[in-house]
């Protein structure tokens, strides 16, 4: 009886491996280049609150992978903060991006327990994530059934106008409950109703009509000024 002659397929193991080496490094060059850093992160809109808080709050601080870090992720994580109202975000060439915020305007801080107030109306305590600005003092306790809209109206003043404005306080008459006075930087002072806040945007023009002069505005009843003696 014969022997029975079995053949052995021989191994490329040379292709293999090269096969291999090719994978591994095709997985390598795109692992590199998904981790490939932010290279210029833009902020913009923003007028109190600080790009280290941004940057901080968004996860953005050192600079991670452009591609893992989708736009969702970033605008979830921003509008979480009760100082941001909207955010926008744009990927650009060469691995930039650029948020656009929409910022909560703080509208005043109330005198009894220090909070500032957002012009959605809600409240938050100072801290170092927002820079110093300049808003009035509420200096006493409004009626709920007037916060809602002394906040509303409120909000409709201009900033740089608001900024002059350094305390107000409630002052409802006999025959007005929608009365406030109005201390303002420059020593005049500004009687106003709820219905009348937006005046207070043309101060500016006012001034120019007082020539230097110091006194109280009525603007809750008519408008004439009277000069301080």
């Amino acid at each position: 009886m014969g022997k029975k002659i079995v053949k052995r397929k021989k191994l490329k193991i040379f292709r293999l491996l090269l096969v291999i080496l090719v994978l591994g490094g095709i997985v390598l060059a795109m692992e590199l280049y998904l981790n490939t850093r932010i290279k210029n992160i833009t902020i913009k809109g923003t007028n109190y609150l600080k790009d280290d808080y941004i940057l901080y709050l968004a996860s953005l601080e050192d600079y991670p992978s452009f591609y893992y870090t989708t736009k969702g992720k970033i605008k979830k994580k921003l509008e979480k903060s009760p100082y941001i109202k909207e955010v926008k975000i744009k990927k650009g060439f060469y691995h930039t991006i650029t948020i656009e915020v929409k910022e909560n305007k703080p509208l005043f801080i109330k005198e009894t327990d220090q909070k500032v107030i957002l012009d959605n109306q809600r409240e938050v305590s100072y801290t170092d994530e927002i820079s110093l600005f300049r808003i009035p003092r509420l200096m006493n306790d409004i009626p709920d059934t007037k916060y809602h809209s002394f906040t509303k109206n409120l909000s409709k003043i201009d900033s740089s106008i608001l900024g002059k404005i350094s305390e107000i306080t409630y002052v409802p008459s006999e025959f007005d409950k929608d009365r406030f006075l109005l201390y303002m930087d420059d020593g005049n002072s500004v009687y106003l109703t709820l219905t009348k806040f937006k005046m207070i945007n043309y101060y500016n023009n006012v001034l120019k009509q007082l020539e230097g002069r110091k006194g109280i505005l009525y603007l809750d009843s008519g408008n004439h000024f009277k000069v301080m003696e």
